[in-house]
């Protein structure tokens, strides 16, 4: 039977350069939790408060965040995770 070699010095240092590539790729995926969708919101006339007693947590396109106070998503504007409970746009519908 043959022994294996021992990782050498190529081996150390292929995943030396394959860990160095990999940390911009976490630190944009990182960045990227927390998204607005700007072209939607505009179309969509999205502001952060509400309008005539309408807002976000009473329609039903909203995705609730972590609690109730904070921002949530959109089912209209797709990627948009900073969506106010108390925004409105003009896609609104009521919560059945």
């Amino acid at each position: 039977m043959q022994k294996q070699p021992e990782p050498g010095r190529r081996h150390f240092l292929k995943l030396g350069g394959a860990a160095l590539a990999a940390i911009p790729v976490m630190v944009i995926s990182a960045r990227s939790e927390a998204a607005t969708n700007a072209q939607m919101r505009a179309a969509l006339k999205y502001q952060d408060k509400p309008v005539d007693g309408k807002s976000c947590s009473g329609c039903m396109q909203f995705v609730p965040g972590k609690d109730a106070k904070a921002p949530g998503g959109c089912k209209v504007m797709q990627g948009d995770t900073e969506i106010s409970p108390n925004g409105y746009c003009s896609a609104w519908v009521k919560k059945a």
